[in-house]
């Protein structure tokens, strides 16, 4: 009788797990998505989710990695900028952010930490692409939402949230070839090693100059995305290999034409971020000969990635990856007011607002955040 009725409590907990486990999956339904200017699906194949809905309020985990650079640390201002705003705070129980650092294994143990704490969802900014396999299986499991962001994850089992960092390679490199026809030597800047962004800004650049048919001589250094670190890293590039007809920066923008300048290096066509200094200077120096390609996408593709999360955890229907608009100004059509600030920090990421999605910030709502871990 105790064995009988031993079994039969083994039997329905297992019941109730593999239950609970099918109802964590999402079910794959047919689109639109609930926003559909908001979360636009990335191609025409893309699957729609439609999570199990859950009461809120919610409790929500930012499980950042690398912080050491402007734009993430305005990310995670703007992250906290937008669960404060009235209407999303009345959807959250908790918003909690963590940033380890570059540690692969120390991000992916933040999430299964925020997993083990009962997150209903974890948006997640990744530090390699490939790595996070088991956690995502165990996040599917729990039955707990994630969304990754910006450097996204190598799954269809969470959603990504993202610009085409690829083609945003491909445009700098074509501005370029627009203004370098003949072929030269470009200055590469690039980001965090490892990282999908770099990997897939790095592959656009070089197989769109590949395919142009010209000759290129193309020197790499990293420049980890910061102004300091990438100033620095021009400077020794433009020392050892300068000088150079063209330069493509992931960021940290504002830097590399601070080593120009520095180094009495001519201005030249430059492909770059987003970055306000950047910008200032762009427009400052356009009749010199620095002629930009400003694109990419600010910090507040974070806002987006939570606002997915919230739609998620509320039953509506969800892009598996959704695209987000790039941001682009390019020479002559610098705009003082619109397209930079003179009197607003040169660390500061402009086009940080996705409208469809009802998301804008003012610099003052997003610099009065702080970037520590909370």
């Amino acid at each position: 009788m105790i064995k009988s009725l031993v079994g039969g409590i083994v039997a329905a907990t297992a019941f109730v797990m593999l239950s609970s486990s099918a109802l964590a999956e999402p079910e794959i339904v047919t689109g639109p998505s609930a926003e559909p200017d908001c979360f636009a699906p990335w191609a025409a194949d893309t699957q729609f989710f439609k999570f199990p809905k859950k009461e809120g309020p919610y409790r929500i985990a930012l499980a950042n990695g690398y912080i050491a650079n402007t734009w993430r640390i305005q990310m995670v201002q703007t992250a906290k900028a937008y669960a404060a705003q009235p209407e999303v705070a009345a959807k959250l129980k908790e918003f909690k952010v963590v940033s380890t650092g570059e540690d692969v294994p120390a991000q992916i143990s933040a999430i299964n930490n925020f997993i083990d704490s009962g997150y209903d969802a974890i948006v997640v900014n990744a530090q390699n692409p490939t790595a996070f396999g088991p956690v995502i299986k165990r996040a599917k499991e729990a039955g707990v939402v994630l969304v990754a962001f910006d450097n996204i994850l190598d799954t269809k089992d969470a959603i990504n949230v993202n610009v085409d960092q690829k083609g945003l390679g491909e445009l700098w490199a074509n501005w370029l070839i627009k203004h370098i026809p003949n072929g030269g030597k470009i200055l590469e800047v690039r980001g965090v090693a490892g990282t999908s962004v770099d990997t897939d800004r790095h592959n656009g650049i070089h197989e769109v100059l590949d395919a142009s048919g010209k000759k290129w001589e193309v020197t790499e250094v990293v420049g980890k995305w910061d102004d300091g670190v990438a100033q620095k890293a021009s400077a020794d590039a433009i020392a050892t290999n300068g000088p150079f007809d063209g330069v493509t920066g992931q960021g940290g923008d504002t830097g590399i034409v601070q080593a120009m300048m520095d180094a009495k290096h001519p201005f030249v066509p430059f492909g770059g971020e987003t970055e306000n200094g950047f910008r200032k200077f762009c427009a400052k120096f356009a009749a010199d000969g620095l002629k930009c390609s400003s694109a990419g996408t600010g910090p507040a593709q974070v806002a987006v990635a939570i606002k997915t999360a919230i739609a998620a955890l509320e039953g509506q229907v969800i892009p598996q990856a959704v695209k987000l608009p790039l941001a682009i100004v390019e020479d002559p059509n610098f705009k003082e007011g619109q397209d930079y600030f003179p009197d607003q920090s040169d660390n500061f990421f402009v086009g940080n607002s996705f409208p469809t999605c009802g998301i804008n910030f003012t610099a003052q709502e997003i610099m009065g955040q702080s970037k520590e871990n909370q």
